[in-house]
């Protein structure tokens, strides 16, 4: 295999000019999102200069404790990313989905890093940070897509709610509806995505192995085995953020609090 090609700095820069095309398009068809666009590209520049600069002396420390805040402050983020993205209020919601997120990864990087990889040392930074942060970006997009259904239907549609519950049903019975929507609007998009993976779709991380210089029986293996533990995260972090953040929505008649929503 030969070594990967190094990026100049020059070259980068070269490759933002692509960025020129979505814009001209913003503006041929008058679209508002040019402004949000920069912003996020400029925010995703420091944030990954950062992240290299920050990831050099983590690999190099692999120290377990500091591994551990690392990906304990990425569950954080990710908590209140979804809470900002969903538009719900933060006082009901950031101990359940932090919760989810800390229960999702210990059973997914226990699993796959202890019992499948089989590593010696299971913090090592190498695995114990890309797997655990591939597994939380996923569940930060799909559970944004599938709590805000959730909590929207369940806002918009108290009526049903309410008439399943007065008519005998328990309040799980109730619920499920309402759950089983949220479930399928978040979890649709990735089972897509898994359907056509290699075909019309080469994921990030087994490309990135083969430039790295691995085989790509071995970059395959890893995508597989890495995919599982996306989808298995997702879900698992999905279901769980529902059912631990249905002990603080609704008061003990059952029925749903008022200001789930943050105010506009």
């Amino acid at each position: 295999m030969k070594e990967i090609i190094d990026i100049s700095i020059e070259s980068l820069a070269l490759g933002f000019l692509l960025m020129l095309i979505p814009i001209a398009g913003f503006i041929y068809f008058k679209v508002k999102i040019i402004k949000e666009t920069v912003i996020s590209m400029i925010r995703m520049l420091i944030q990954l200069s950062l992240i290299a600069f920050y990831l050099e002396y983590i690999f190099e420390w692999n120290n377990a404790w500091v591994n551990l805040i690392w990906v304990c402050s990425m569950i954080f983020v990710g908590t209140f990313t979804t809470i900002k993205r969903a538009g719900l209020a933060y006082r009901y919601f950031i101990l359940p989905f932090a919760l989810s997120g800390f229960i999702s990864i210990l059973i997914i990087d226990t699993f796959f890093l202890g019992f499948v990889i089989r590593l010696d040392y299971v913090f090592d930074a190498r695995y114990f940070i890309p797997i655990s942060g591939m597994v939380l970006g996923n569940a930060l997009n799909h559970n944004i897509v599938g709590i805000n259904n959730y909590f929207t239907r369940l806002s918009k549609e108290q009526e049903l709610y309410y008439f399943l519950l007065i008519n005998g049903n328990s309040k799980k019975n109730a619920l499920a509806p309402f759950i089983r929507s949220a479930i399928k609007s978040g979890l649709n998009p990735l089972i897509a995505t898994m359907s056509v993976i290699g075909l019309i779709s080469l994921p990030g991380m087994m490309t990135g192995q083969i430039l790295g210089g691995s085989s790509p029986v071995v970059a395959i293996k890893y995508q597989i085995l890495i995919m599982i533990a996306i989808f298995v995260g997702c879900s698992l972090n999905l279901m769980l953020s529902i059912l631990l953040a249905n002990r603080f929505v609704f008061d003990s008649f059952g029925r749903i609090k008022a200001n789930l929503f943050l105010k506009k």
